[in-house]
């Protein structure tokens, strides 16, 4: 079976490049269009939404695709793993993938030169790994250690790297050019570092894969076009920007 996690960087790469494919030749000191859509009102002013989209069109249709993908096949999965499974089971689920994710968040906090959460991401990785029984019992956050969340696009803004173009991803929503590449190299790096040894049993990595996707989306309570705005895809842009500047500068 070919290694799951590779095909996931590759596929990213691709999307990345079937998206700059359909990037508009800018004309020397031409000035980017003021869309309607991209609008808000404050006190009877128009205010542009500063976020650089020029592959829209890609990105609306990836939206939709996500939208009809989410209604039709996500949902009813997690609808069905929420009806089955036991909430302490649930928890359990969610607690290890935290737990093997503190991998990469301590790889890119290493590289950040963050000693701090270095010494925190390390300590709960052994702790609950050990005492949490690989990470089913979260007991470093009972023990006072918290959580990071750090990843390779972080690391990059951290450094003083663009956002770049805005990108929907297919599945995985919302996006930057930083970003996806920031998350192909976390898929590969992972993926070296193997510590689930997929190498030696590649049954595991259909299983994770599938079930990391399951839990993330349980987790995640946004729902497509739930939001009652018209313009939910400007207002999604301008969040997850917000969000990742948020983020790379805490």
């Amino acid at each position: 079976m070919k290694n799951l996690f590779n095909f996931s960087a590759l596929l990213i790469c691709f999307i990345l490049l079937s998206a700059c494919s359909a990037t508009p030749i800018k004309q020397a000191g031409e000035l980017p269009a003021e869309r309607t859509a991209e609008t808000t009102l404050t006190n009877g002013t128009a205010h542009a939404i500063d976020v650089y989209d020029p592959w829209e069109g890609f990105n609306r249709g990836m939206y939709r695709f996500n939208a009809g993908f989410d209604h039709y096949v996500f949902l009813p999965v997690v609808r069905g793993y929420r009806a089955i499974t036991p909430n302490v089971v649930k928890d359990g689920i969610s607690n290890f993938f935290d737990n093997i994710y503190e991998i990469n968040t301590l790889l890119n906090t290493v590289l950040q030169l963050k000693p701090k959460k270095s010494l925190d991401t390390a300590g709960r990785f052994v702790i609950n790994s050990t005492v949490g029984l690989l990470g089913i019992f979260d007991v470093a956050t009972r023990w006072g250690i918290h959580e990071h969340d750090e990843d390779f696009g972080q690391t990059l803004g951290h450094y003083g790297v663009g956002n770049g173009p805005y990108l929907v991803l297919p599945i995985l929503g919302p996006s930057n050019l930083r970003d996806a590449g920031g998350l192909s190299v976390d898929i590969l790096a992972f993926n070296e570092i193997d510590p689930l040894n997929f190498k030696e049993h590649n049954h595991r990595e259909l299983a994770f894969f599938l079930m990391d996707g399951i839990d993330i989306r349980h987790r995640t309570e946004f729902r497509y076009y739930d939001s009652g705005s018209p313009f939910e895809y400007e207002l999604i842009r301008m969040l997850y920007t917000s969000k990742r500047k948020i983020e790379i500068n805490h």
